[in-house]
């Protein structure tokens, strides 16, 4: 069977979930439509999505439409989400972007698009709410070309916009002189056709819009209503006529890509995963290349967690989820590598940590386990747990996923956790050079000597690490512990937070015969590289945001003085047709409710698009140091007591 496999975005609130509920309903597979004010739909099963009435994580859902199989991945549209968006990009072929009619392209609209484009996937838009009153399409059309793109192609039009009467038409191409000079824009035998005055057939043009279309070239514009069902029957005919299925590359061993986990309380671990080459069966033992542990699969399941059908076996192409994968992280590769599987997409960076506390003490374990779990649903969350200071903490992107997850705690684990309130996360570097000695030689058997030269490296150099000690001083094993371990020695320096941009050379060592293990130099290293961020001194990195502001240019005054107020800076302002565009950086820590206060400012008519763009130089005084979680390396006694397992948490 042909299969699509689309990914459904939007900006929160734009009705994109209430698209795939009436997809759902002619295709089939649900008797009514459900409802995402009364918490019925097929994709916001959570509670949590119930009773906010938001996705908050992507669900999977599937239908068949004139034969086609028709994979749907409904997205959460809030920005705090991104993380859940980035994974769904890596595993679709081609997306609808859903434009609410009334709001227009909102920020988070803008962001996607953005992604879209980058990685080349097609892309379907498609104009919700035609109904709504105080509609104007053709100011709308105006937006979507001068903010995403103008290659968008009407298929059709629009009559009584704004209002409850709002009907919709279907256009042929030639019959709009503006498409076929886009279309013109991507091939030279229609261009020359068009200049010449030749009259070109529709079936030539329509051959040539679906090959731009699946190009990414120009993009198929659709209107509609959710609310009324209007529209979303075109919108199955065009996904399974224009947007590309998956491309299969003959008979090869499995190779698939986990995208999402979830622990059903009835099902249990569901891993859903698109499989780019190969096949599953249901009892087929696979290989988890990621944790590199053998697995049996136990179930294969098409559909939402709460309304699946199962599935004996699944081809290359399809995406479905998997259960019995017990020890599967989202993230993870099974199987093998290929080239068809997609490199990460980043659209957003967690930039805040937030310490979690459960209300009651007796919910200590029960809250780190539910934490444990979330985190392998969202590696995002980089969940750490200081157990020497019974801390655990969570990266989070604002607070509305600070809130969701506080709910998500007490509906689906029962436990009532408190939150404090979020932390920039801060990095740190060297101020200079300098050197450090790691030695553990007491009590034997044991033996590891290492000396470090720290260096500050250049902004965004992350880690870099040499080694000029011979073998015959320190042997090649130990001195590949040393490197496995420096990532882990650098999570926190001594100012708190994690160190980067930074030059370490390991210029000295000593082995023994007798008394050296690995492990020794997994205690030594860490000894070594904190004594030297003491000699060289560190300094603070915040992170800063690049943003993009539109707004009406009465506000040009008020805007770039908040901007200054906040550290931040600009770029000269585009203005034009009384419309200005702002382009500049602004740190973290001053910004946070910035966007807050621009829609204040601008009575909810500014839009600020931002995205992370790079850590930079702060002073002391306006970041923030925080005292080392659980024992430093540059406590020896009892740090070396912790590793050697001697000292009780």
């Amino acid at each position: 069977m042909n299969i699509r496999n689309i990914g459904i975005f939007a900006h929160v609130d734009a009705g994109k979930t209430s698209i795939t509920e009436n997809m759902l309903f002619l295709g089939g597979v649900t008797n009514s439509l459900g409802s995402v004010d009364n918490g019925t739909t097929q994709t916001d099963f959570l509670e949590v999505e119930k009773n906010r009435g938001i996705s908050v994580r992507s669900s999977l859902t599937s239908l068949v439409w004139k034969d086609v199989k028709v994979n749907l991945v409904d997205t959460p549209g809030h920005v705090d989400f991104s993380a859940d968006v980035e994974r769904v990009l890596r595993v679709i072929d081609a997306a609808v972007l859903v434009i609410s009619a009334i709001d227009g392209v909102q920020s988070q609209t803008e962001s996607i698009w953005n992604a879209l484009k980058e990685r080349e996937i097609p892309v379907l838009l498609f104009v919700n709410k035609i109904d709504r009153a105080g509609v104007h399409l053709e100011a709308l059309l105006e937006d979507l070309s001068s903010e995403l793109c103008d290659q968008h192609i009407p298929l059709q039009t629009v009559d009584a916009e704004g209002s409850a009467e709002a009907s919709i038409q279907k256009v042929a191409i030639k019959d709009q002189e503006q498409n076929i000079e886009k279309l013109a824009g991507h091939d030279d035998v229609i261009l020359e056709q068009y200049l010449e005055g030749v009259e070109i057939p529709e079936q030539q043009l329509h051959s040539c819009f679906r090959e731009q279309v699946k190009l990414a070239k120009v993009f198929p514009l659709l209107f509609g209503s959710a609310k009324l069902s209007l529209g979303v029957q075109a919108l199955l005919d065009a996904i399974v006529e224009y947007l590309p299925g998956p491309v299969v590359h003959g008979d090869h061993q499995l190779s698939a890509l986990v995208y999402s986990v979830y622990h059903d309380p009835k099902m249990g671990k569901m891993a859903y995963a698109r499989i780019f080459e190969g096949s599953l069966k249901v009892k087929e033992g696979l290989r988890n290349l990621s944790r590199q542990v053998e697995e049996k699969v136990q179930a294969l399941r098409a559909g939402p967690a709460n309304n699946y059908a199962n599935m004996d076996s699944v081809q290359a192409g399809d995406i479905v989820g998997i259960s019995g994968l017990t020890q599967a992280h989202t993230g993870d590769i099974l199987g093998q590598t290929c080239p068809q599987m997609p490199e990460a997409v980043s659209l957003n960076a967690s930039l805040l940590t937030v310490q979690v506390k459960a209300k009651e003490e007796k919910q200590y374990a029960e809250l780190a386990e539910a934490l444990q779990t979330l985190a392998v649903e969202d590696p995002s969350l980089d969940f750490e747990w200081y157990r020497e200071d019974k801390e655990m903490h969570v990266k989070v992107m604002g607070w509305i996923q600070i809130e969701v997850l506080q709910q998500i705690l007490e509906h689906r684990f029962g436990v009532a956790a408190t939150f404090e309130d979020p932390t920039v996360i801060y990095k740190e570097t060297p101020v200079t050079s300098g050197f450090g000695i790691g030695h553990y030689t007491m009590p034997k058997p044991c033996w590891a000597i290492v000396r470090f030269l720290i260096e500050p490296g250049p902004r965004g150099s992350g880690v870099q690490y040499q080694s000029l000690v011979r073998t015959s001083d320190v042997h090649q094993k130990y001195q590949n512990e040393v490197e496995r371990t420096i990532p882990k020695a650098l999570t926190q320096g001594i100012k708190g937070w994690e160190v980067t941009d930074i030059k370490i050379t390991l210029v000295e060592g000593e082995d023994h015969q007798m008394h050296s293990r690995p492990g020794n130099f997994v205690l030594a290293t860490p000894m070594g590289i904190m004594l030297a961020l003491e000699a060289t001194n560190t300094k603070l990195l915040e992170p800063i945001l690049w943003f993009k502001i539109t707004a009406s240019d009465e506000l040009l005054g008020k805007i770039t003085s908040e901007i200054i107020q906040m550290r931040g800076s600009f770029e000269s302002p585009i203005i034009v047709n009384n419309k200005l565009t702002l382009l500049g950086t602004l740190p973290v820590a001053t910004s946070l409710d910035f966007p807050v206060r621009l829609s204040s400012l601008s009575g909810g008519k500014a839009k600020m698009i931002s995205r992370f763009y790079a850590y930079a130089d702060c002073p002391d005084e306006l970041g923030k140091i925080r005292p080392f979680k659980g024992i430093s390396p540059l406590d020896r006694s009892k740090y070396i007591l912790k590793m050697r397992k001697a000292l009780e948490a």
